[in-house]
């Protein structure tokens, strides 16, 4: 049954919540006029409280006949432990988007993903609109351990999946830049690549591209707060120019990302973020028993 996206009831209510491991959580979210409006790679700035951190998280999926969208989430910081804990029938208090610019989907031909952690979600809408525009999918999907790998099977759906692991758990043990290296070896180079994950892993994976010359796209991460390029956190340098990337990305070219100054801006609020997440635990540890 198709919603009236101009309804409010139910608006950001959890629909669905599935938890994909201890510190991964799949939720599909009520809300009608992103998912009329949705594109690969679009993203949302959610809140889950009034006052609470605005936090960007990249589509994953969206029914505009349902009204909803979808979106992952890792526990990470407070914000995000504090989303995780949501069950179905909670609601965020705002949702806002669809922001960035859409990834423009073309016929490449052979087109690589290579998605690191959390990261192999933001892939999936991207390499499903490729798939639909006649692209041939590969995708190399990476992460530190075997329980830390998602949508293995949505992926796998699209095309020929390389798995690797840091502790060998699952897939090869390896880089996900080692599995890349074997394709161009063996001559598969892809026509194509979109990398997200941690910025660290982009770096290299557009350093093992760039003797190739194969154009590479990254999904650049900074800190973001409006979503809208005014407040100037989510700054990133492409070709030695300032860009912003609620804006003019979140996809930019890889061969031009300055990413040893994102890892900086990036790292920025790192003590501050392990603090708010030590107060947050504190305050929420198990109290059976204490009356």
């Amino acid at each position: 049954m198709k919603h009236d996206i101009y309804s409010t009831e139910g608006l950001y209510k959890i629909v669905e919540k599935t938890d994909i491991s201890e510190t991964i959580s799949k939720h599909v979210i009520f809300a009608p006029l992103i998912a009329a409006k949705a594109k690969a790679g679009h993203f949302v700035i959610l809140r889950s409280r009034e006052g609470g951190e605005r936090i960007p998280v990249t589509l994953v999926d969206w029914s505009p006949e349902n009204g909803t969208v979808t979106v992952i989430i890792q526990s990470i910081g407070k914000s995000t432990t504090e989303m995780n804990a949501f069950k179905q029938g909670d609601s965020f208090s705002d949702v806002a988007g669809p922001l960035g610019t859409p990834v423009e989907i073309k016929k490449w031909g052979t087109v690589l993903g290579v998605g690191g952690g959390v990261g192999i979600a933001e892939l999936y809408p991207i390499a499903k609109a490729y798939k639909q525009a006649g692209n041939k999918i590969v995708s190399i999907l990476g992460a530190r351990n075997k329980g830390l790998l998602i949508l293995e099977r949505e992926m796998a759906e699209l095309g020929e999946i390389i798995v690797t692991t840091d502790d060998g758990s699952a897939g090869k043990k390896g880089l996900v830049t080692d599995a890349m290296n074997d394709l161009y070896a063996a001559g598969k180079g892809p026509d194509a690549i979109f990398t997200i994950g941690p910025i660290i892993m982009m770096k290299f994976v557009a350093q093992a591209s760039l003797p190739h010359r194969t154009p590479t796209f990254a999904s650049l991460n900074p800190v973001m707060l409006d979503g809208t390029g005014m407040c100037g956190g989510c700054r990133v340098e492409i070709g030695g120019k300032p860009k912003f990337a609620c804006v003019d990305g979140p996809m930019f070219d890889a061969h031009q990302t300055n990413f040893d100054l994102l890892l900086k801006r990036t790292a920025a609020y790192r003590g501050q973020e392990k603090d708010s997440l030590e107060r947050y635990a504190k305050g929420h540890q198990c109290r059976i028993g204490l009356h």
